[in-house]
């Protein structure tokens, strides 16, 4: 996605880089990604391809703009007592 296409108040890809597994983690290709909107910021770190977790993260960045177009929010509150 170019950066001009893109409003301010959307999220986006801004990048995905290879990176080391975590600790713990199988030793396979992973990758850390960078979803922003403004100064806010998204990080996550995933095993795959660098097609599959650009995909991956595409996907998020499109499910949290679906949400503020609908209205919702990521966070449910419930009753307080």
């Amino acid at each position: 996605m170019l950066e001009d296409d893109i409003s301010e108040n959307e999220y986006c890809v801004e990048m995905v880089e290879k990176t080391m597994a975590p600790e713990g983690a199988p030793d396979v290709k992973w990758h850390r990604y960078v979803i922003g909107k403004g100064i806010s910021k998204i990080e996550g770190k995933k095993p795959g391809s660098l097609q599959a977790v650009t995909q991956h993260a595409e996907t998020i960045a499109e499910n949290l703009n679906s949400r503020k177009a609908r209205g919702g929010s990521m966070y449910v509150y419930g009753k307080q007592r």
